[in-house]
């Protein structure tokens, strides 16, 4: 199972961003995906994650952030709106065979992360 993340960056306060998790090695859409984040010195924490089309998120992001998947693709994707500084980090997908969970040491299979910086 490979999972390999994309589209971090640099962005202002306040901006928008879209991440992409391309997934192979697995029945995609049997799978419950998950997003992560880690800042530098801070646990790893839950970002959102979906099952079939049953989404979930944190309650910091909840509204500004939209998780989705194209199982025809095998990609699942974060849009990030109004951005934060405190909310720069490196970025991680995963990916569970079990329901849809906040909880990391639930997920299996994780990418190597995408960096996101915000810029004030």
């Amino acid at each position: 199972v490979q999972l390999v993340e994309s589209g971090g960056g640099v962005v202002q306060a306040g901006g928008s961003l879209r991440l992409s998790c391309a997934a192979s090695g697995l029945t995609f859409k049997q799978y419950t995906m998950g997003w992560f984040r880690q800042a530098p010195g801070r646990e790893r924490e839950f970002v959102a994650s979906i099952k079939w089309q049953v989404t979930y998120y944190a309650d910091s992001v909840r509204g500004r952030f939209t998780i989705s998947r194209d199982n025809a693709e095998n990609t699942v994707y974060l849009a990030m709106n109004r951005l934060k500084d405190e909310e720069a980090a490196v970025y991680y997908c995963a990916a569970t065979q079990g329901p849809i969970t906040s909880t990391g040491a639930q997920y299996e299979y994780w990418g190597q992360g995408t960096q996101v910086t915000v810029s004030t």
